[in-house]
């Protein structure tokens, strides 16, 4: 059985350039803006951080947490973010470990409940997460789903 490593970016701020690049050519966010908030992170501006899973020095899964993830309910705050595992290492449990250890972590610091804006339907609810409601994304026509995990 393959062992990776899960850490979080406080873990190792040295690969801190590399997520941010790793995360923009998943999502097409600018690279600075995870440059901010992983910054913000590192310099103890907030506990909404960034967790990774490596297969040696290679990023194949990570996923962050934001204050809000392009979505009209400023209320539902903080949000997981950019959830993603690279295809060739899908259905192994990354996202699942990752997930689990992003509320972990948050509830061991009292931040809970915490929200993940997502268009999947059964997988997130494998981890406790519950839906919520229907949100207005920033500039898409279509609602997403809004879930939480109390």
């Amino acid at each position: 059985m393959q062992e990776y490593e899960y850490i979080t970016l406080r873990q190792r701020p040295e690969l801190k350039n590399r997520a941010a690049e790793w995360f923009y050519y998943k999502w097409g966010v600018p690279q600075e803006a995870y440059l901010e908030c992983m910054e913000s992170y590192l310099n103890n501006k907030t506990e909404y951080g960034w967790y990774l899973c490596l297969d040696k020095d290679r990023i194949i899964g990570g996923l962050g947490v934001i204050e809000n993830d392009f979505h009209d309910r400023k209320d539902l705050t903080p949000n997981v973010c950019a959830v993603y595992t690279e295809e060739e290492y899908r259905c192994k449990g990354i996202a699942g470990h990752l997930l689990n250890m992003v509320v972990d972590d948050l509830k061991s610091k009292a931040i809970s409940p915490i929200y993940l804006l997502t268009d999947h339907t059964g997988f997130y609810e494998r981890y406790g997460w519950e839906f919520l409601c229907l949100v207005q994304g920033n500039d898409e026509p279509e609602m997403s789903r809004m879930y939480i995990h109390r």
